[in-house]
């Protein structure tokens, strides 16, 4: 509903959104993408934080809190997968996630040459690269770079702003974020917070993902299912 009030407001026409009805098969081309940050400590209530609390005294018995640190050091990470592979790249501390480093650094060091590559697709002609729409994606500089380069993308006029529920990679930054907070938990007391650490269990943990094709497969056959819930939704809430 979202993408349809915006094509009327643009007054285009339907056939512009898609050709065909899409099929489970249909999705497994599809290559999700975003970027989110794991920290070396914990931040209660945070975006990026699994530490939910109704009231202070609810995190007296809580290690991670009772430790917590200011300024504390986090790892960016941009993270693609497809029905074959996975694609990750851990961003420099003193690099900006901005949308020169987006376009120069990820798209084109990392992300054409991957879905160039037969290795890691199921066709390097039918693949089509989806992004949660941050800001460095957004930015019409990136939508021309998209297009001069021949990749299809669903751009700003057919993937609706603000719908992490819709984008499956977010089920990956969730296993990774699980897997590595146990990491860090299970490190002695002066490792825990240390960032070498932190960026050795991040690394560890995507390789360990790198060809996990059976979950990268389950995830692309559910978006069927999702965005039919959507629809059904008529753009109001839903249990994703």
């Amino acid at each position: 509903m979202t993408v349809h009030r915006g094509r009327h407001q643009q007054g285009l026409k339907l056939l512009h959104v898609i050709a065909k009805p899409l099929r489970i098969k249909d999705f497994l081309h599809v290559a999700p993408s975003d970027e989110f940050f794991i920290y070396a400590v914990r931040k209660p209530n945070h975006q990026n934080d699994r530490i939910w609390a109704k009231t202070i005294e609810d995190t007296n018995d809580d290690e991670r809190c009772r430790a917590m640190v200011q300024d504390t050091r986090c790892i960016g990470i941009f993270i693609m997968f497809t029905a074959k592979k996975i694609l990750w790249v851990l961003k420099e501390e003193e690099q900006f996630w901005d949308g020169a480093y987006f376009r120069e650094i990820i798209l084109q060091q990392h992300v054409f040459p991957f879905l160039r590559n037969p290795n890691n697709v199921l066709d390097t002609d039918e693949v089509l690269f989806l992004h949660d729409k941050a800001p460095c994606m957004k930015a019409n500089a990136t939508q021309h770079l998209l297009e001069d380069e021949g990749l299809q993308f669903w751009g700003n006029s057919i993937w609706p702003d603000n719908s992490p529920d819709m984008n499956l990679t977010e089920n990956i930054g969730a296993i990774i974020k699980e897997k590595v907070e146990e990491l860090m938990a299970n490190e002695d007391r002066p490792n825990r917070y240390n960032y070498d650490i932190l960026r050795a269990n991040v690394e560890n943990t995507l390789i360990d993902l790198e060809n996990n094709t059976d979950l990268f497969v389950d995830l692309l056959c559910s978006m069927k299912k999702i965005f039919d819930v959507f629809k059904a939704a008529g753009g109001g809430h839903t249990d994703f």
